[in-house]
């Protein structure tokens, strides 16, 4: 080896070390680009695309047939949210290319993403557009486990509230701008899938323009079924914080998927809105200024601050009362100040919980395969809540008890995060 090759080999420990510089503007715009991406282009089918193609495909005398039948798809992608989250955040952690650990799993992801979507919009029978919902999902996880974890991977802990601000602001963003796309821009369940799925890919392309440290081989860990499986399990004795983190955000995210998830189904059959589609829109376009505003301000506020904890309980704490109100006064104008509520809690939490997680990880080593088990417990609740929601409609004919459950899931997230120690 000449002593410029040698100079060229990066140091034993590069992908693993704490990361100490800053990331760059360039970096954080092609971070959020790809959020941006993702989430339009997962949230738009479970905010409208999908439960619109179901109740298409069922035509229901009874209105709640089709609650329950979102809910059982949704359901049933979470089972595979649980295995390919931790399982792919493994991998890519074990990942030797030279294109870097999380690059290739982050195209792979995008890939498989887009191409599910555009199938999905071709489907009428009820069995494949649950299968195609499932692959759709099975690539988002692909995806956002690599990419979360280059948070761990490339940005220093003063910067992260900041940075996990640019990952939950585009969030609200993208429904709003994939519900106005497939409302007003294009017709058609086939080319309202298609459109957001193209805009996935070309919105992740800046970021895998950017680079990844490649892990050294003699760094890479053994791949086996056995390995992967183990390391799967983190005791929440021997990593407490990380388990109360992770408690923390599942109940939130419940809480959260409970108080959106059907939205739709509230203004058309709790309320009777004529005109539920456009008012959606307006109840999304508030939530996503709340979001955004909240996510920048109080990531960065967390950061100058050195502070996490008290953040999150007061983003949680929000959020129930968000649902509270819905369930005590089901009225167009309360769901509005709802919503305002709703986003300023979310976008809080999304940034600051995010920065929290990144802060409680046992090992430098396996920051995708945590980061994946701690993605589970937003992404599984998503796909979860609509099936709560579901059985409390069925239960109960209304939606008072849905948000009466959100409202609690999210007021206990708020508790169970003070349980934090490690982290102020």
């Amino acid at each position: 080896m000449t002593d410029l090759d040698a100079a060229s080999v990066p140091p034993p420990t590069a992908a693993l070390a704490e990361p100490t510089r800053r990331v760059g503007a360039g970096w954080v715009a092609a971070f959020a680009s790809a959020w941006f991406g993702i989430w339009m282009a997962q949230l738009t089918p479970v905010q409208l695309l999908l439960p619109a193609q179901i109740d298409a495909r069922l035509h229901p005398d009874d209105w709640v047939d089709s609650v329950v039948a979102f809910g059982a798809v949704s359901g049933i992608a979470s089972l595979f949210v649980i295995v390919a989250y931790p399982l792919t955040g493994a991998l890519s952690d074990r990942t030797t290319s030279r294109f870097g650990r999380r690059r290739p799993w982050i195209a792979a992801g995008a890939l498989v993403f887009a191409l599910a979507l555009v199938a999905l919009g071709f489907q009428t029978e009820l069995w494949a557009i649950g299968a195609t919902w499932i692959a759709a999902t099975v690539g988002f996880c692909i995806m956002t486990a690599a990419l979360t974890a280059t948070i761990s991977d490339q940005v220093p802990v003063g910067q992260r509230g900041f940075v996990s601000g640019w990952m939950s602001a585009p969030q609200a963003v993208g429904i709003i701008v994939g519900l106005v796309l497939v409302t007003m821009v294009v017709t058609g369940t086939v080319a309202g899938y298609a459109l957001i799925a193209a805009a996935l890919v070309v919105l992740t392309l800046p970021f895998l323009r950017r680079h990844d440290e490649p892990l050294a081989p003699g760094e890479r860990a053994r791949v086996t079924a056995r390995g992967v499986a183990q390391s799967l399990w983190i005791g929440p004795r021997a990593h407490p914080d990380f388990g109360w983190t992770l408690l923390s955000r599942v109940l939130v995210s419940i809480g959260n998927a409970l108080g959106t998830g059907l939205l739709l189904y509230f203004l058309m059959f709790g309320l009777g809105d004529a005109n539920a589609e456009t008012d959606l829109i307006v109840l999304t376009l508030i939530y996503m200024v709340f979001v955004i505003v909240a996510s920048l301000g109080f990531g960065t506020l967390s950061d100058r601050l050195g502070r996490r904890r008290v953040f999150v309980f007061v983003a949680a704490a929000l959020q129930g009362l968000a649902a509270l109100l819905l369930a005590l006064v089901p009225d167009l104008t309360v769901a509005m100040i709802a919503a305002g509520l709703l986003g300023l809690g979310y976008g809080c939490f999304l940034s600051v919980d995010q920065a929290l997680a990144t802060q409680v990880l046992p090992d430098p080593a396996a920051r995708g395969k945590d980061l994946g088990i701690m993605n589970i417990a937003t992404a599984v609740p998503q796909s979860l809540g609509p099936l709560l929601g579901a059985a409390a409609v069925v239960a109960t004919g209304s939606f008072t008890l849905v948000f009466l459950l959100s409202a609690a899931f999210g007021i206990a997230g708020a508790v169970a995060v003070m349980r934090v120690r490690s982290v102020r």
